[in-house]
């Protein structure tokens, strides 16, 4: 007897702490003070049962008042699975039920249909009579319809959520089995209460099955209440255990007993912890240097997010999303998000709310092995494109002595053809007169893409400038996207250019003409030139901006290859986009 008083005893001091503990945590919880307020209403309900035992049958009368709060106590947790769980259930039905419960409360205060007899295990315990049904069923229908509403989220939710649903429905279970040790006492089963001697592990699971999602994360004191709770629990046990030990009764024996046993047992004890606390969540010397080998072999951020993202979902069992360098979206499941911030990369967590703390304590180590490998490889990529910059210099220097040699090689050569066929026939005349311009204009164009050149970026308005060129280039319109005005910092005269570039390409496709449009957005501006011409062929989009890639008939190959050069010497970009109802799009974007 003296056992089950030490375990009930201790179930209400632990009830009554964990409660405050929930209190003072409760915006961490979906229902934290709703969870905390049944805890309370447990305390009610174990005190009703141990007060005649404490202080003998003159206080039955109050501890049957304290009794018949049962009924609240189940509201309290009905109410509670439809928050935690975040059930679309309307008020009416949680009023409904608050109602009846508070009338079969008030019944039983009026009524009291219990009384307590002795048993010779327990002590003295409620019996309840016949007009107790009242109070029974009105409890127990509340408790089975908050159990029916975890299963029905359990079946519904999706990892990680289920996890913790799950982790609530198993404390539940827990504190059924634990007062079924009530029905063996009031059965008068020949046979020791057992269940009841599990009591106080009842509200310590039910509060962890939560709190391990969110407070033992953030907060290491709640991790080291654990470990603390779990020493009383041991001490208590011991105190109740010795007098069955011993044949004689020693204060200093069980007090040395206790302290002896949470000495060895802190360690042990401080293990279980963060194994319970963080479950499935040790990552060894040997994970991390997988992880650092199998990331290493990524040779762009692209297939490092994609190599990421397998790792990681393979090693949690769930599916997890990994991004680098984009911005985080809402894809209802776990992600990890490399987002690249002036101090450097930055990793931003997404729904990781509900995720077990072994999870996300693993989500973490593996977060900043990720950060390491993406720091490697953009030092790769920008170590890969300065040399190919400095390749295309070198090239570019070649061309630009080979350009400039042909140049004046040629010139010489074209004035003595010319002037050898000006007595030639006009058919004659016009054909060699043609073949001399493409070939000064090819000498021209090897001369600009190759010679060293720098943007002189200042304030234009662009505005002026589209309606300057629509209105020297035939066959130009301007879309209603354009604004009145629109200013920019870049080179006016590279920028003409380059439209003009464009547009002629675009007019040498399409003989109807061709449109210029603009947009801002994502702290970009883009000017397009689109026709309705035959089109890119396939073949040639993957290199349509390289040097003597043309799509124009009797084109140099180099016009695009120059557009290209001058919107990346203006920190941005030259692209063939799609943009109905147009066929064709090639797009000017840079960075405002």
């Amino acid at each position: 007897m003296l056992l089950l008083r030490v375990a009930l005893g201790f179930s209400l001091f632990e009830t009554l702490l964990l409660a405050g503990v929930l209190l003072a945590w409760a915006d961490k919880v979906a229902g934290g003070r709703l969870l905390a307020a049944f805890l309370a209403a447990l305390a009610v309900w174990i005190t009703g049962n141990e007060l005649p035992n404490w202080f003998g049958p003159e206080v039955e009368p109050v501890a049957l008042h304290l009794l018949a709060t049962a009924p609240l106590t189940s509201a309290l947790f009905f109410h509670f699975c439809v928050v935690f769980c975040r059930v679309p259930l309307s008020r009416r039905w949680i009023q409904a039920a608050y109602a009846m419960a508070g009338g079969a409360a008030l019944v039983s205060q009026v009524l009291l249909p219990a009384h307590f007899v002795d048993h010779p295990i327990v002590g003295r315990l409620g019996w309840a009579e016949p007009a107790a049904w009242i109070t029974s069923v009105s409890w127990m229908v509340l408790g089975i319809a908050g159990v029916a509403v975890l299963l029905r989220s359990l079946a519904k939710a999706r990892p990680p959520a289920r996890a913790q649903i799950a982790a609530v429905t198993a404390s539940c279970l827990w504190g059924v089995m634990c007062l079924s040790g009530y029905g063996i006492a009031l059965l008068g089963w020949p046979i020791y209460p057992v269940p009841l001697l599990a009591l106080p592990l009842y509200p310590l699971v039910l509060v962890y099955g939560i709190l391990r999602y969110g407070v033992f994360v953030a907060n290491a004191w709640a991790g080291r209440a654990l470990v603390w709770t779990l020493l009383l629990a041991i001490g208590a046990a011991i105190v109740g255990l010795m007098p069955l030990a011993l044949p004689f009764e020693s204060r200093w024996l069980c007090g040395l007993a206790v302290a002896a046993s949470c000495l060895a047992l802190n360690g042990p004890v401080k293990r279980f912890v963060q194994r319970l606390v963080y479950p499935g969540g040790d990552v060894s010397a040997q994970d991390l240097g997988a992880w650092r080998y199998a990331l290493g072999e990524s040779d762009s951020l692209a297939t490092l997010a994609a190599k990421a993202s397998e790792l990681l979902s393979q090693r949690l069992g769930m599916r997890v999303e990994v991004r680098i360098g984009e911005e985080a979206i809402d894809s209802k499941v776990p992600s990890l998000t490399m987002r690249r911030e002036v101090e450097g990369w930055a990793l931003v967590w997404q729904d990781w709310e509900s995720a077990p703390p072994g999870q996300r304590h693993v989500a973490e180590l593996f977060g900043t092995v990720l950060a390491d490998a993406t720091v490697r490889v953009e030092q790769a990529q920008q170590l890969a494109a300065r040399e190919r910059e400095r390749q295309l210099q070198a090239r570019l220097a070649e061309l630009g002595a080979l350009a400039a040699s042909v140049a004046h090689d040629i010139r010489n050569p074209l004035n003595i053809i010319s002037m050898a066929v000006a007595m030639a026939p006009q058919e004659t005349r016009s054909e060699v007169g043609v073949q001399i311009g493409r070939i000064a204009h090819l000498a021209s164009d090897l001369l600009e893409y190759a010679k060293p050149w720098k943007v002189q970026a200042e304030a234009i308005d662009l505005r002026a400038l589209a309606d300057r060129l629509a209105a020297r280039e035939p066959g130009l319109q301007l879309t209603p996207n354009w604004p009145i005005t629109l200013t920019a910092e870049l080179d006016p005269r590279r920028l003409e250019q380059a439209l003009v570039n464009l547009i002629e390409n675009a007019r040498g496709a399409a003989p109807d003409g061709c449109t210029l449009d603009v947009d801002q957005s994502d702290g970009l501006l883009r000017l397009h030139v689109c026709d309705n011409g035959p089109g890119v062929p396939a073949d040639l989009r993957d290199r349509l901006f390289e040097p003597f890639a043309s799509r124009s008939k009797g084109g140099t190959g180099l016009g695009l290859a120059i557009v290209a050069r001058i919107a990346q010497a203006h920190g941005g970009r030259a692209l063939l986009t799609e943009r109905a109802p147009w066929r064709t799009c090639f797009t000017l974007e840079f960075p405002q």
